[in-house]
């Protein structure tokens, strides 16, 4: 029997200048209850970050109304299916950072990292190295509890337990990462971003973003050269590389998810 797959889930971030989160929180709201969408959406003077729910005609609604800003015209959704809804609610928060790195002076509005696509980097991991013939090495990052649902086969992965500690680990390990082609990644796209710049400016000009992250990635070449699941911060849990749903629970964040702590538990034990 083919699975009911009756809700669409988007994630989509944009770096971009916002000086009226307040006037936009606002108008957010009261556009999701008419589209009676769910989920989180995250606004900072640098941009704006959103995970959301629904049904196909509600949310692709609800983007459309988005991109009537001019601002948010070209934001790009990355899109899956659930057979449920996996938020219990929809919220706007304002923040500092849509994703917090604790360096004001990482801005991506004032130029990003060079990345390499999903299919680009499947043929150099096919390979074992670049078009150039560097070898090529995925740094991981994302939380530790994030890298063991799944990650890139030999990826790096330094265990850090928030994205504040990552400019400390980079300046640890920055010499393993001389004299090859660093790939970072990350779930969506918005920490590796991040990641990249900021490795640049410390002096490794080595450094790619994969586009789209991990989720863009199964999407494109689906999972080769990764192992297990990427894990998402809503009801669902994981996603497999089709894009399939670990769970099927209703879950405002992760950090209010009830059920986090049954989860996390099930990844030591699937590890022991």
């Amino acid at each position: 029997m083919t699975p009911v797959t009756d809700i669409l889930n988007i994630a989509a971030y944009k770096f971009v200048d916002l000086t009226d989160r307040e006037d936009l929180r606002t108008a957010f709201v009261a556009q999701a209850e008419a589209f009676q969408i769910r989920g989180t959406i995250l606004l900072a003077p640098e941009g704006i970050n959103m995970f959301l729910a629904g049904t196909e005609t509600q949310l692709r609604g609800f983007i459309a109304w988005l991109r009537e800003d001019a601002r948010f015209a070209d934001i790009y959704c990355k899109e899956s299916w659930s057979a449920a809804q996996p938020f219990r609610r929809f919220f706007v928060k304002l923040k500092n950072e849509i994703i917090r790195m604790n360096h004001p002076t990482i801005r991506p509005l004032n130029g990003r990292a060079p990345g390499v696509e999903p299919k680009t980097l499947k043929r150099w991991l096919d390979r074992g190295h670049d078009d150039n013939g560097k070898p090529v090495v995925m740094l991981d990052t994302r939380n530790a509890f994030e890298v063991d649902y799944g990650t890139f086969a030999g990826a790096i992965d330094w265990r850090i337990t928030k994205f504040t500690e990552f400019p400390d680990a980079v300046a640890a390990h920055k010499a393993e990462l001389a004299d090859k082609t660093v790939v970072s990644f990350c779930t969506g796209g918005i920490r590796c971003e991040k990641g990249a710049i900021l490795m640049r400016e410390m002096g490794l000009d080595n450094v790619l973003q994969l586009e789209g992250g991990i989720l863009q990635y199964f999407e494109d070449v689906g999972g080769a050269h990764y192992t297990g699941d990427c894990f998402v911060f809503d009801g669902r849990e994981a996603l497999s590389p089709e894009l399939k749903a670990r769970s099927q629970h209703a879950s405002a964040w992760a950090i209010e998810d009830p059920d986090l702590n049954q989860k996390l538990e099930r990844i030591k034990q699937a590890a022991a």
